[in-house]
């Protein structure tokens, strides 16, 4: 728990001088998505944001068109005169009739939170676009003044906003806390006593350069990294109802594990999951992979409504997806349009209908009560790991052939082969069918068949993916758009994903919300520095080589003992 909480603090050591409270650091008034796109978000985008739907008065927040057009003669927002704008007088105001937000929400701004808006207005009102759909752009690290300090481009960035703050770095940690620090946040798992040994006795950058590779290419990382994700897309071995009947789908657990130990590229790693049974000449590791899009709860109780669970399941696909790629609450606009984002519910939709093409309904027919239940399509398979190793048993056995002084080794031989060949499992996979139709669900109701039928489209804000031959778009259109840098969602991608291995090597991500970049998330605290990892991490989709740049910056490697001072700052 102690270790725990000292990664705490050197994440707060570095986000503690982030920003002054109240404003931007070019002193040009409150930043407008970290300080107040945020108090619009949680107190007034419910009846004034992108639900056009439920919209009052005609006026969204996060649009500038809106905030300056005149209603009744009066604009809600006049660009440096806080006491000449509606929105200023409502929020003051003490009439229950007239203020903002309505009384019966139990949301009041504080009186921060009011001076945070009547600033913004002062300095002029400049409303920016979402940080989370603006593609991550090239930024240089910056120049500092402590030329030394800095062991990689990652610290130019954090060691600027420092300067500017007129803070110190921290020192560097003490070489058994760096090796202890190294080995739980890569592998989760204590270095063995003769490791710390002989890093204390010689903590040179080439000694923690051989440290770090000898980790990242271990098992161990692989295992570790595997079981962050196994929690992203909510990986179980049973079917999660009233049942809780066992499932068949621990091989994609051990592909998980053979992905990360092969350093596979991101976009393949995502590609074989969405879409591995799509691909050309499909292989058993693609199709294990395609395991992903039958992960998730189903019901085996009879008389269940197929047609419901089927509803349900698209819902859930949906929000995993949105949530894990995206960074995206989509799954929000399951009943209307997103309260807080540029989501539809036609867009929520659109992505379902995606994987309408998945055979899954089988299970409603020859599912049952049994350990495990069923749930075809389903291959019985061995992991990448024991093929190869059955292959070298055979060719062991084959080199014995005609030996009669090999009977006994021919014989273990033999049984060992038998073993394994029968130690095959079962896993679900995708198969793709004749797509069923998809259509928007009125309020999300399963019932209601009225609502227009869609086809698989990403949001549209967010631009169009490809379509194939037959002008459907696939789960592997869908894939590639994700991982697309130039022509669709990849550097947002990618975005999601360096933000989600900060967190795992400093404790916390550069935005604290790693599942919502939305309206209600936390924008970043050092944007710049995060557009630039997700730059890079798209070239080529290297997760270990996003990893060691994390780990070699002397950001990494501070002391996390937190001062009086430190506190007082923050």
């Amino acid at each position: 728990m102690v270790r725990f909480v000292n990664r705490q603090l050197v994440s707060a050591l570095i986000f503690s001088a982030a920003f002054l409270p109240g404003t931007c650091a070019q002193d040009k008034g409150p930043d407008f998505n970290r300080l107040v796109r945020p108090i619009l978000s949680s107190r007034c985008f419910a009846c004034h944001g992108p639900d056009e739907t439920h919209r009052e008065a005609g006026l969204r927040l996060d649009r500038a068109e809106s905030l300056l057009a005149a209603r009744d003669g009066t604009p809600a927002v006049v660009p440096g005169k806080p006491d000449s704008s509606e929105l200023i007088r409502r929020i003051s105001s003490r009439d229950p009739d007239e203020m903002m937000p309505p009384p019966h929400t139990g949301k009041p701004l504080t009186k921060k939170e009011q001076q945070i808006l009547a600033d913004w207005i002062s300095a002029g009102a400049h409303v920016a676009p979402h940080w989370a759909y603006v593609p991550p752009g090239k930024t240089d690290p910056p120049a500092v003044q402590a030329k030394t300090w800095p062991r990689n481009w990652v610290d130019r960035f954090i060691l600027s906003r420092l300067e500017q703050e007129k803070l110190q770095p921290s020192p560097d940690a003490a070489p058994v806390t760096l090796v202890r620090r190294l080995h739980f946040d890569l592998t989760g798992l204590p270095p063995a006593p003769e490791t710390v040994r002989r890093f204390v006795e010689h903590p040179t950058d080439d000694a923690w350069a051989k440290l770090v590779d000898q980790l990242l290419a271990s098992d161990a990382c692989a295992e570790h990294l595997t079981t962050y994700w196994l929690d992203l897309v909510r990986f179980a071995d049973t079917v999660g109802y009233h049942g809780d009947q066992d499932h068949n789908i621990s091989p994609y657990r051990d592909w998980v594990i053979d992905a990360f130990a092969g350093n596979m590229p991101f976009d393949q790693f995502t590609r074989e999951q969405l879409a591995g049974d799509l691909l050309p000449d499909s292989t058993i590791d693609q199709k294990i992979a395609s395991g992903y899009n039958r992960m998730l709860q189903t019901s085996h109780e009879g008389g269940v409504q197929q047609k419901e669970y089927l509803a349900i399941y698209a819902a859930d696909r949906v929000r995993n997806l949105s949530v894990v790629w995206m960074g995206a609450t989509v799954g929000c606009a399951q009943c209307h349009d997103h309260k807080y984002d540029p989501y539809t519910a036609r867009d929520f939709y659109s992505l379902a209908a995606y994987f309408a093409d998945l055979d899954e309904d089988q299970h409603f027919r020859v599912g049952s009560n049994g350990l495990p239940t069923r749930r075809p399509p389903e291959i019985k398979v061995h992991t990448r790991r024991e093929r190869e190793q059955l292959a070298d048993l055979q060719q062991q056995l084959a080199r014995l052939k005609g030996d009669p002084q090999a009977a006994e080794k021919t014989k273990a031989l033999t049984a060992e082969i038998d073993r394994l060949t029968k130690s095959a499992r079962l896993t679900m996979i995708s198969v793709a069918k004749q797509p069923r139709v998809m259509r928007i669900l009125p309020r999300g109701n399963w019932l209601d068949d009225s609502g227009p039928i869609v086809s698989p489209a990403v949001p549209e804000f967010l631009g169009k993916a490809a379509a194939s031959a037959d002008g459907r778009s696939t789960r592997l259109d869908l894939a590639n758009w994700l991982c697309d840098s130039n022509d669709g969602a990849g550097l947002f991608t990618a975005r999601v994903f360096a933000n989600r291995f900060w967190y795992l090597m400093f404790g916390r991500g550069l935005s604290a919300s790693l599942d919502d970049f939305g309206g209600q998330g936390d924008a970043p605290e050092h944007p710049e520095l995060l557009d630039q990892l997700a730059i890079g991490f798209a070239q080529n989709w290297d997760v270990r080589e996003l990893l060691r740049q994390m780990v070699h910056s002397r950001t990494y490697r501070q002391s996390s003992a937190w001062t009086p001072e430190l506190q007082e700052r923050d």
